[in-house]
């Protein structure tokens, strides 16, 4: 697996903060999108298209199962940048 910058995790979490309307405090590696902070599929969605937009990724639909949190975007991420 392709190990993220902490330039691009810091990119990722803007991303994520600003789609779900969240300050960066408000947000962990581990706190989950839908049941802590309100995200629905249409967010989810979003930040899989931003991430692919900005990042210069893909990043199959299949893959928002598993990006439930932070620490699960930065492994779908770095997958995909292989």
């Amino acid at each position: 697996m392709t190990a993220i910058t902490a330039d691009e995790k810091q990119q990722i979490k803007d991303i994520v903060c600003d789609i779900l309307e969240l300050e960066e405090d408000e947000i962990t590696e581990e706190s989950l999108f839908v049941e802590e902070h309100d995200a629905d599929s249409m967010r989810l969605i979003e930040i899989l298209s931003s991430l692919e937009l900005n990042l210069k990724v893909t990043i199959e639909q299949s893959e928002l199962a598993r990006m439930v949190n932070l620490a699960g975007v930065y492994e779908v991420v770095a997958e995909s940048a292989r």
